[in-house]
């Protein structure tokens, strides 16, 4: 008989993006077991064509709001049971009620560990403990071995099996008789966001010296208006904000020879389609534990903690800046990043 798993992740995009490749192996590693996956409707185009995974979208600001409605979604989703476990990979105030709900009825609920106490002594002004905490994928990964799986994580990128672009992303970015970079110099919050300015001067770089096509990425409204603007500097390159949908991205992504991201879903996106990452991080560090999956480290373009000691003074990017000049962001030149960019593209 089939085991069949119950996960909830519902934010934030990069975090849902890196439950993707620990769910594919969960499910190579475990062929009795069946997931269902609780997850943001919109993020549905992560978990296609993933054998023995459900996805299902909760609509946590309509019909899933609030206490009523985790309670019709608690009701939604035990008629897609019954469930050997829960797998709360989340762990907020939602999934807490939710898991509450099941415990209630019987079936047997796992939360991550988020390590909260070493991240809190990674980033704290003085005294900071400058060590590699555990990878988020693997503390998804222990979720389901508590459960009883077998889980082993390769970190390897996945490799490219999508087919050829569609015609109207052909017509969008024309054929490809070069190099494709994507830049994408945004982020949710200012301590990791390199910004415009930067991405045009590297955008210069990537044209003039490796004659390749530049194709900024980002969300819609204000930064795409700037990236408009990043388009008017740079011509032939394009802007991808806020005009097609997530499929296509993923889609046009895995067709990229380099992403250049943040700290950011730009650069988990890119690790589910198999596509290397140059990634710029500024007041967040990798050893919290949210590089991409499978990115090669080397391709951290950062200032070191010995040249910026208060470096990270931020797990997710969003404290302001103590000195407040954002100078791990400002001294990370384009120069640095189209150094790395050019080693990458040269492999």
């Amino acid at each position: 008989m089939s085991k069949k798993i119950l996960a909830f992740r519902f934010s934030a995009m990069g975090d849902v993006a890196m439950t993707v490749p620990v769910l594919k192996e969960v499910l190579k590693q475990n062929p009795d077991t069946e997931i269902v996956m609780v997850s943001r409707p919109f993020l549905k185009p992560f978990f296609e064509n993933i054998p023995r995974l459900t996805f299902f979208g909760a609509d946590l600001n309509g019909e899933h709001n609030g206490f009523k409605g985790l309670r019709k979604l608690y009701k939604s989703l035990q008629a897609q049971g019954p469930f050997l476990a829960v797998a709360d990979i989340h762990s907020v105030l939602r999934t807490f009620i939710l898991d509450a709900f099941f415990q209630t009825s019987g079936t047997k609920v796992v939360r991550i560990d988020k390590g909260r106490k070493g991240k809190k002594q990674l980033t704290r002004p003085k005294d900071k403990v400058m060590q590699p905490l555990r990878p988020m994928p693997e503390r998804y990964a222990d979720v389901f071995r508590k459960i009883g799986l077998t889980v082993e994580l390769p970190h390897q990128l996945s490799p490219k099996v999508s087919d050829a672009l569609n015609q109207a992303e052909l017509e969008l970015l024309g054929g490809k008789n070069n190099s494709w970079i994507g830049i994408a110099p945004f982020a949710q919050h200012k301590g990791k966001a390199w910004g415009e300015v930067k991405a045009v001067a590297l955008a210069k770089l990537l044209q003039e010296k490796e004659n390749a096509k530049v194709i900024f990425f980002g969300g819609p409204g204000e930064e795409s208006k700037l990236l408009d603007k990043c388009v008017e500097q740079v011509p032939g390159s394009i802007n991808l904000a806020g005009k097609i949908k997530l499929k296509e991205e993923l889609d046009i992504i895995e067709h990229l020879d380099v992403m250049v991201s943040m700290d950011s879903a730009n650069m988990h996106m890119a690790s589910l389609r198999g596509t290397p990452t140059v990634s710029v991080w500024g007041a967040t560090h990798h050893y919290a534990g949210f590089i991409g999956y499978g990115q090669d480290k080397a391709n951290i373009v950062e200032l070191s903690t010995q040249e910026l000691p208060c470096r990270p003074c931020s797990v997710f990017g969003n404290k302001p800046c103590l000195r407040e000049d954002y100078a791990c962001l400002e001294g990370v030149t384009p120069e640095m990043v189209y150094q790395r960019v050019a080693t990458v593209l040269n492999k």
